[in-house]
């Protein structure tokens, strides 16, 4: 329609005939596979405009075609057959409007103005640039979205690894105690049945303990966003550690250097937990019934020590599995550090140092 409405005010050019119809047709018709097939759309588009011209047809909106053809092109990443094309019919117009004229339909035409092909290739230039834009903006939102995936799925591996920590450190200490418990509970069962029920108590009270903290980490994946309801563990509940360590016939002593002070709660948490978790393996690797806990308090860190006298009664002392490495993540989490391993004496020692004002 654009071009049979230019054609009008031409007068001098080839009237539009059924050739004419069908060119114009198939550059649109076209245009329906730029997205699947963009190489052979925007080639294809530009020799049904170049045919156009060199039949001696009106001038008008067939350069549209080409635009599209030549967009798409460019933002599917392939540029360079973009501007071969493009290229190829510009020069192809200059042949044709300079020089081919004088054996080319219409009869009696004269070369085109030049201030009109600078005009056509401003154009193309813009056309082109602007298609360049687009593809430069589309792979930037492209690079930011996979980006924000990649964050994405890197927080949800931190908050499987951090759910994975507490139920290891919450499950291990406390089936740690009840295994200890139940050997004593089977063992005076008949000749000391007082000593039965007290240890039958213990295993009571550590799983009840054990389930409320599975629990809570259970509500928070159920109803994400919502704040946990019961506060995390601290170094305030430590003498409920020393009584538990105890009934599982481990001593405990601890010592405080430095003045006392509030921990910040990711802080707070990862030094109860390292404490449990040290606690844990004592009971079920050392052979000694004693252990003593060094909390220091500094400005900028907190030092935690926790020894036993050992000897090892296996050979994976001191936890050899995810014991140790959900201490070091959490000390690590902190930006603190961590060293697990025997002493000269043979027994076992694990020192940590925990920042009080963590990074993260």
């Amino acid at each position: 329609m654009g071009t049979a409405f230019a054609a009008a005010n031409q007068p001098d050019r080839q009237p539009l005939d059924v050739y004419a119809w069908l060119l114009l047709l198939a550059g649109s018709a076209l245009l329906l596979f730029r997205r699947k097939h963009p190489v052979i759309v925007v080639f294809g588009v530009s020799a049904t405009v170049l045919g156009y011209f060199a039949a001696g047809y009106p001038y008008g909106p067939v350069f549209i075609p080409v635009a599209a053809a030549c967009f798409a092109a460019i933002v599917a990443g392939h540029r360079q057959a973009a501007w071969w094309a493009v290229g190829t019919l510009w020069v192809g117009h200059l042949l044709i409007a300079h020089w081919l004229y004088r054996w080319l339909p219409p009869a009696h035409d004269r070369p085109a103005p030049w201030g009109q092909e600078l005009v056509i290739a401003a154009f193309v230039v813009a056309l082109c640039a602007a298609a360049e834009l687009a593809r430069l903006r589309r792979e930037q939102w492209a690079r930011e979205g996979a980006e924000r995936a990649a964050a994405k799925k890197r927080r949800e591996n931190e908050e499987r690894l951090r759910i994975a920590r507490e139920l290891h450190d919450v499950l291990a200490h406390s089936i740690s105690v009840i295994n200890v418990q139940a050997g004593v509970g089977l063992a005076l069962l008949d000749s000391d049945p007082e000593q039965a029920r007290t240890a039958l108590t213990t295993i009571k009270a550590a799983s009840k303990e054990a389930l409320g903290e599975v629990r809570q980490v259970l509500d928070t994946l159920r109803t994400p966003g919502d704040a946990p309801r019961a506060p995390a563990p601290g170094l305030d509940r430590l003498p409920e550690l020393v009584e538990q360590a105890a009934s599982a016939g481990l001593t405990v002593d601890i010592r405080r250097d430095g003045e006392r002070m509030a921990l910040p709660p990711g802080t707070d948490l990862a030094a109860f937990r390292i404490i449990q978790e040290a606690l844990t393996n004592v009971v079920r690797h050392s052979g000694s019934r004693t252990a003593e806990i060094g909390l220091g308090y500094a400005p900028e860190s907190l030092e935690l020590r926790i020894d036993d006298a050992g000897p090892a009664t296996g050979g994976d002392a001191g936890g050899g599995g995810n014991g140790l490495v959900g201490m070091r993540e959490r000390a690590a989490a902190l930006g603190g550090t961590i060293e697990a391993g025997p002493r000269p004496d043979g027994g076992f020692r694990v020192r940590a140092t925990l920042p009080l004002h963590p990074e993260n």
